[in-house]
């Protein structure tokens, strides 16, 4: 049996508002969604709140908060912990950062990242968000994230927060199969991670990939062993939401969302 669907809102960011996604969940009976904070903006945060609760949609995570690399990531950070609380969102993803322009010293950007997370981590705690830290792929290391194995992201969890892992954790990580499923110590560090797991994300990785940003496969239509990976997380103990989450500038973001939307339900059930 798979657990409940929810939809990134990157995966039709391109076809709809935010406000037009909220309403394709709810027709599609999608009943979880992630929205991003930009989308967010442009609908108002006082708006979105009422839509999603009005449609009875489960926030599954709110995208992004990080870049803890960045001169204004504590304004910028405070205000989605913030957002998140209102909108009742199950975690506040970290895109952690990368190098800053002109630097070569990675170790340092990761130390600024582990230091930056244990400034917010007490306002994450009082505002009932948890931070959930989102490894992602090492092609993205120098511009988006020095935090690229699963591993390196539970480091920081066990060492800031060491809450009972039976409870609800204050930190844990974002799952997203794009960026880990190359990892010869994903096993381990999945059953490591337990209840640490408070998203997961899905999509597939396309061979070729024309665009290493911009160009994921929906479900079923790459390399990714999809149903491997499942076992793994549910076997650690993870419960939660399936999160679609596809950019696809070459294909998903040129067809009718509607199309888009009934295709992740289909492979959700289908390839996962």
């Amino acid at each position: 049996m798979r657990l409940k669907l929810s939809l990134n809102t990157a995966t039709a960011r391109k076809q709809w508002t935010l406000a037009q996604i909220i309403d394709g969940c709810a027709r599609h009976d999608i009943r979880g969604i992630s929205p991003w904070r930009d989308q967010v903006a442009q609908m108002t945060l006082s708006k979105a709140q009422k839509a999603i609760a009005a449609n009875s949609l489960t926030v599954t995570g709110l995208c992004r908060g990080g870049f803890f690399t960045a001169p204004d990531w504590r304004d910028d950070n405070r205000r989605a912990i913030e957002e998140a609380a209102t909108l009742g969102a199950r975690c506040l993803v970290l895109v952690v950062g990368g190098l800053p322009s002109g630097s070569k010293d990675i170790e340092k950007s990761r130390s600024e990242v582990y230091e930056g997370i244990a400034e917010i981590l007490p306002e994450a705690r009082k505002a009932g968000v948890p931070l959930a830290i989102e490894p992602l792929h090492p092609m993205q290391a120098a511009e988006r994230a020095c935090i690229n194995t699963l591993e390196q992201a539970l480091d920081i969890c066990e060492e800031l927060d060491e809450a009972d892992t039976s409870a609800q954790c204050a930190l844990g990580v974002a799952l997203d199969v794009y960026h880990v499923w190359w990892d010869p110590k994903l096993e381990a560090q999945v059953k490591r991670a337990g209840k640490r797991i408070l998203a997961y994300h899905l999509c597939d990785w396309l061979v070729p990939t024309r665009d290493l940003f911009n160009d994921r496969g929906m479900m079923g239509d790459g390399v990714i062993d999809l149903p491997k990976i499942r076992r793994w997380v549910e076997g650690a103990g993870y419960a939660g939401f399936d999160e679609v989450e596809i950019f696809s500038e070459l294909d998903w973001w040129k067809r009718d969302p509607d199309e888009v939307l009934e295709t992740c339900k289909e492979r959700h059930l289908r390839c996962t």
